[in-house]
């Protein structure tokens, strides 16, 4: 039997004193602790400061340069916590006042020789968002785009299964366009995929599959998303 199991049973005196000395130091507190909270408050806003500090010169002097350097156009007042990763030929267009939380990954095939992503102004990009522009998938402005949602405009892959086993692309037929209407908000971890239309206003509920269009000022959910209110 371990030493740990025998001290949690106290299945000696010895024991069961090392358990209470164990139980005395985890609420050890130090006596007077309450005249140094002020300089504890003190320190640790000191640190907060220098903390958003460090992070807002890595975003100025490093992130937003790097991530516009792989963009065509980017507006005022690009925001970054990391760097975007970019993978293929997407053509990037950013708006003004864009807020990019955490990580975003962008990716594009190779169907198409200059696929877009355009994002409008003011526009929110949660953590572990995936974008893939085969073609072009546009997000209007002021949208509001959740953690961990998927945005595509085909399906990545061919239907056929014998163009699958080849490792072909779609077929161009089968990559269509996405856009993301002035103002919708998708919902933590949608799914919105080729050929949708989400229109100005929506809401999609969170982990909702959008597979057809959504219209505009109305509340959709569920996999597959449907309309369940309008505003």
């Amino acid at each position: 039997m371990s030493l740990a199991l025998k001290i949690r049973r106290a299945e000696t005196p010895f024991y069961a004193g090392v358990k209470r000395l164990a139980r005395s130091l985890l609420t050890f507190e130090i006596p007077g602790i309450g005249i140094l909270v002020p300089l504890l408050r003190a320190i640790a806003f000191t640190k907060g400061l220098v903390v958003q500090a460090v992070r807002r010169f890595v975003v100025v002097f490093y992130r937003a340069p790097l991530f516009r350097s792989y963009c065509v156009t980017v507006g005022r007042n690009l925001y970054l916590e990391l760097v975007p990763s970019i993978s293929g030929q997407t053509r990037i267009s950013i708006g003004n006042d864009v807020y990019i939380s955490g990580a975003l990954s962008i990716a594009s095939g190779h169907v198409f020789d200059q696929p877009e992503l355009i994002i409008g102004d003011r526009v929110f990009i949660g953590h572990q968002v995936c974008i893939k522009a085969s073609k072009q998938v546009v997000i209007e402005d002021g949208a509001l785009i959740a953690q961990g949602c998927y945005i595509a405009d085909s399906d990545d892959h061919p239907r056929d299964r014998d163009l699958r086993a080849q490792g072909c692309p779609s077929p161009a037929e089968e990559i269509k366009p996405v856009r993301i209407g002035r103002d919708a908000w998708l919902g933590r971890g949608c799914f919105v995929m080729k050929g949708v239309t989400i229109g100005e206003g929506a809401i999609i509920g969170a982990g909702s599959v959008v597979l057809g269009d959504v219209p505009a000022f109305s509340i959709a959910l569920g996999n597959p998303a449907r309309v369940v209110q309008k505003l």
